[in-house]
C-alpha cells in the first residue's frame, strides 16, 4: 500500500510574513511606478535628461500607434504600450495606481510602499542573520557553488525537473540566487536609486548624485531594477504553477510543504 509523501514543516512565519509584505509592496510600487513613467516616458544615461536629450529608452506613440523605442530599434506596440484602451500614454490604465492620469496620487501610493519596503526588508534582513536563515537555508553550499552543479540545475529546470523526495526540503541552488539577488542587489539598488530622484534626499546626501553619475542614470537603473522585479514574479510565479501550486501556495501560507515522491517511486 503507498504511503502519502512526507509533510515537513518548511516555511517559518517571519519568512512568510515578509514574503506577503514584500509581495503586496512591489506591486503597488511597480504600478504607481508606471503612472509616475507616463509622465515623461524616456530613459537617459548621464547627468542630464529632456525631451531634447537623446534617449536610450522611449515609450511613445504616433497618433494612435504605439512603439516602445530601445537604442535606437523601434517596436511597434499598439494595445499594449505607448496607445492602448484608447489613451495616448505609455503604460494604460489597467495596469497603474491610479487608473486615471495622477502623477501625485502616483507619488503618494509608491512613497508610502517605498517605506513599507525598506522597513520589512530591513527587518527581514535582521531576521536572516539572527537567526541564521542566511546561513543555513539561503547561502550556497561549496558544491553548489560549482558550474557543474549549477549548469546541471539549469537543465533540470529547463525540463521542468523540480527536486522531489529529500532534496526538495531545502530551496535549490537557483532559488538560492534569485532570492539572494532580489535581498542584497534589487531591493537595496532601487531604494538607492529611487532616494537619488529626491531632490530633498539630493541635498542631505550629494553623494548618492555621484554615486549613480547623475538623476537620469539612477532613474534609468531604477527603472531596470523595477524590470527585474517584474521578471522575478513571472518567473516565480510559472514556477509555482508547474511545481504544483497547491502545496506550494500551502507552505507559503501555513508553513507546511508535502515532499514531492522521488522519480520512479
Amino acid at each position: 500500500m503507498a504511503t502519502r509523501p512526507e509533510l515537513i514543516y518548511r516555511t517559518r512565519l517571519p519568512v512568510r510574513i515578509w514574503h506577503w509584505i514584500n509581495a503586496l509592496a512591489i506591486f503597488v510600487m511597480l504600478m504607481s511606478g508606471m503612472m509616475i513613467f507616463n509622465a515623461h516616458p524616456r530613459l537617459y544615461w548621464g547627468e542630464y535628461g529632456a525631451n531634447l536629450d537623446t534617449a536610450w529608452l522611449v515609450i511613445g506613440n504616433r497618433g494612435t500607434s504605439g512603439f516602445l523605442s530601445i537604442l535606437g530599434f523601434e517596436i511597434p506596440t499598439t494595445g499594449v504600450l505607448g496607445y492602448a484602451q484608447g489613451t495616448a500614454e505609455a503604460f494604460p490604465p489597467l495596469v497603474t495606481i491610479p487608473s486615471s492620469y495622477s502623477i501625485a496620487g502616483a507619488r503618494q501610493w509608491h512613497f508610502f510602499f517605498a517605506w513599507v519596503l525598506l522597513a520589512s526588508g530591513t527587518l527581514f534582513l535582521l531576521y536572516t542573520l539572527f537567526s541564521k536563515h542566511l546561513w543555513n537555508d539561503l547561502a550556497l553550499k561549496r558544491e553548489e557553488l560549482s558550474l557543474a552543479h549549477l549548469w546541471h540545475d539549469i537543465k533540470d529546470h529547463a525540463r521542468l525537473r523540480f527536486p522531489t523526495g529529500e532534496a526538495a526540503r531545502a530551496y535549490n541552488p537557483l532559488q538560492k540566487i534569485a532570492y539572494l539577488g532580489v535581498l542584497f542587489v534589487l531591493i537595496p539598488v532601487v531604494i538607492l536609486t529611487g532616494c537619488t530622484m529626491s531632490p530633498t534626499l539630493n541635498a542631505a546626501f550629494p553623494w548618492l548624485v555621484e554615486l549613480f553619475g547623475g538623476r537620469p542614470s539612477a532613474r534609468s537603473i531604477h527603472f531596470l531594477c523595477a524590470l527585474g522585479f517584474a521578471l522575478f514574479i513571472v518567473v516565480h510565479l510559472l514556477a509555482v504553477v508547474l511545481a504544483g501550486p497547491v502545496n506550494e501556495l500551502r507552505s507559503i501560507i501555513t508553513g507546511w510543504y508535502r515532499l514531492p515522491k522521488e522519480r520512479g517511486k
